[in-house]
């Protein structure tokens, strides 16, 4: 009786064993099932991010960076053989009308009146000083600020021509306090002696001086570079490549300002000349509209105004009308020039197929492939703006009766679709 009871737990023992065998299979092939399943959904979702992408709106433009010789409308102001310098009067790039007084030619004893001015002017300063604060005029007070103010700006200035502004503002400034002071004063004071001085030795500079009218209107300029004659308007065929070629002229060199003499630029247009030989200057023809990216970044309208065609090169010249100030530093510089841009759906040339000579892309939507119709408005190497066509184009167009014509914002397109991808959409 004992030994059946043995046998009987024993044989309990194996079954519960082998169920226990049977449970740990049993879960480790779930454990697999779902493992695979998760590998193989994991792998689907990267092969689908990375194989698709979305619909957006973007630009594409078609540019090229070319050397220009910028040639402009100039007219030298007569230089006056004065050896004493110049003060500018109206600063670089700045437009002047006609008869306007641009700059003056120092006086002979420019140099020996300024040192007794800012002479007097230590000793107007002193006895402003001495005299009773409370009753100097509020003008003063407010001068001296607005001197102490423009003369802590001095050490900052690292332009020679907004040092010279400060100066001439400076010395307006001290004009003004003297004038005020000076009426302000008994008659016979050394004070109102002391400001008739200093105003005899300005008068004296003022009377002395040379001043210089703008001969007609535009924008001033002291850039001299001596090629204001070589490089006229007058006549763009003599602006070939040999002739351009020789020019003693390094691209991207600042014009070096003048210290005796200046100019006036037509501020109306101002014209790019330059030697392409891309496909899109190949096809250009008068009258094109193209933009030109200035140093700047700014885009300004250019229009195609003369072609010389040579062998192998085209001798462009393009007419633009705003930016012009920009260009005054140079006479030959970098530019871009941009044929055409477009925007729209941004389309990655590697997501169109071809078929019987019409466009297509492959949309994923819910797990379903459709080919879709698409009308290429622009394309470059890399990149297609895209649009659909319209109910009369599409009708006179062979199109497969299995393909969608009508692309959507924020659709999902494969970047670069297999042979069995188009196959599946049929």
């Amino acid at each position: 009786m004992a030994n059946r009871r043995e046998a009987n737990k024993s044989f309990q023992k194996t079954k519960r064993r082998k169920l226990n065998i049977v449970k740990i299979v049993g879960a480790l092939l779930i454990v697999t099932f779902i493992v695979s399943a998760s590998i193989n959904i994991t792998n689907k979702l990267v092969k689908n991010s990375t194989n698709t992408f979305v619909v957006r709106t973007g630009n594409v433009s078609k540019d090229e960076t070319v050397i220009s010789y910028i040639v402009r409308k100039e007219t030298i102001i007569p230089n006056e053989d004065n050896n004493n310098g110049m003060e500018k009067i109206i600063t670089e790039g700045e437009k002047v009308a006609k008869g306007e007084s641009v700059y003056r030619y120092y006086s002979k004893s420019e140099d020996e009146n300024n040192a007794k001015i800012a002479d007097l002017d230590k000793q107007i300063d002193e006895a402003i000083k001495n005299s009773t604060e409370g009753l100097l005029p509020s003008d003063v007070r407010l001068l001296n600020e607005q001197i102490e103010t423009e003369v802590a700006k001095i050490n900052k200035i690292n332009s020679e021509q907004n040092l010279q502004e400060s100066k001439k503002r400076i010395n307006e400034y001290l004009q003004k306090k003297a004038k005020i002071t000076g009426d302000a004063s008994p008659s016979g004071s050394h004070l109102r002696e002391l400001i008739n001085e200093r105003k005899k030795y300005q008068d004296e500079l003022v009377s002395n001086s040379k001043y210089i009218t703008a001969p007609e209107s535009g924008l001033l300029s002291y850039r001299i570079d001596g090629y204001e004659e070589k490089l006229n308007t007058n006549d763009f065929s003599v602006y070939t490549k040999d002739f351009l070629n020789s020019l003693d002229l390094k691209t991207g060199q600042i014009v070096p300002s003048s210290d005796n003499t200046g100019k006036i630029v037509n501020n109306f247009e101002c014209y790019l000349i330059c030697i392409i030989n891309s496909e899109e200057a190949k096809n250009a023809k008068l009258g094109d509209e193209v933009k030109i990216a200035l140093p700047s970044g700014d885009e300004v309208e250019a229009d195609v105004h003369y072609i010389t065609d040579e062998k192998s090169d085209r001798v462009i010249t393009f007419k633009i009308k705003n930016g012009i100030d920009e260009l005054l530093s140079y006479r030959k510089l970098n530019l871009d020039v941009i044929w055409w841009s477009a925007k729209g759906y941004k389309i990655p040339n590697s997501a169109i197929i071809q078929q019987n000579n019409l466009n297509y892309v492959i949309r994923s939507r819910n797990g379903y492939l459709t080919k879709v119709l698409v009308k290429i408005k622009k394309q470059t190497d890399d990149y297609s703006i895209v649009t659909n066509y319209s109910s009369s184009e599409i009708e006179e167009l062979n199109v497969d009766t299995n393909a969608k014509t009508s692309i959507l914002l924020y659709d999902n397109i494969l970047q670069r679709p297999t042979q069995q991808d188009i196959d599946s959409t049929k």
